[in-house]
């Protein structure tokens, strides 16, 4: 009997669980900060178990930092989609750097994560915010190199061009995420036409979002 009720019990999806950790984690993280947030807290708000998060996560740093991971692959993806249809050349740039803002105002919590909570933390943390800020910085670099190829516009240093972008894109998204202030419309108003004109490029099409 006793096997038998074993063999037929539903089975919780690992997915799903997984899920629901990094959702309270993100949570429990952007609220609390991550020196005061304890396992127990994120268990209670996944309504999970310790023994649960451990079967996903080594520890609580694992932990954060995959929470990091998923918001940098969503960040990326949501960029690639949006670049698609567009031809190479300061179109793709805009685009991307519109999609970029657009989803640090989105997701303001994992921003945070990010951008506030990792920063101090050691050098593990330091480490995976330099490894996304290289990842964004070479797909923008990129873009820019496609858009010199093709004539938009004059040979520049791409390298220094997209990180210099990223400094201005995290300073003024720290700005929002802590105060908030200003507000994302503002920003993407503001901050884009003035990166764009950085390297010269000055056919700006009014911004939609």
């Amino acid at each position: 009997m006793t096997s038998q009720n074993k063999t037929n019990a539903p089975l919780r999806d690992p997915g799903s669980t997984k899920a629901r950790i990094l959702d309270a984690a993100l949570s429990t993280f952007s609220r609390k900060g991550y020196h005061d947030t304890r396992l127990d807290d994120i268990v209670d708000e996944s309504e999970t178990s310790k023994g649960a998060i451990y079967f996903h996560f080594a520890n609580k740093e694992r932990l954060f930092l995959a929470l990091v991971d998923q918001f940098a692959d969503l960040l990326e993806r949501r960029v690639l989609e949006a670049i698609e249809e567009k031809a190479e050349g300061m179109a793709r740039v805009q685009i991307a750097l519109e999609t970029v803002l657009d989803t640090f105002g989105r997701y303001r919590r994992p921003a945070k994560i990010l951008l506030v909570q990792a920063v101090g933390l050691g050098s593990v943390f330091e480490s995976k915010r330099a490894e996304v800020t290289d990842r964004f910085a070479r797909l923008i670099e990129t873009y820019l190199c496609e858009a010199i190829a093709v004539g938009d516009i004059e040979a520049t240093d791409t390298e220094i061009a997209a990180y210099a972008w990223m400094g201005a894109i995290y300073g003024i998204v720290i700005r929002w995420v802590t105060t908030g202030e200003p507000e994302p419309g503002r920003i993407m108003n503001g901050l884009v036409p003035l990166l764009l004109r950085s390297v010269g490029y000055e056919r700006i099409d009014p911004i939609t979002h």
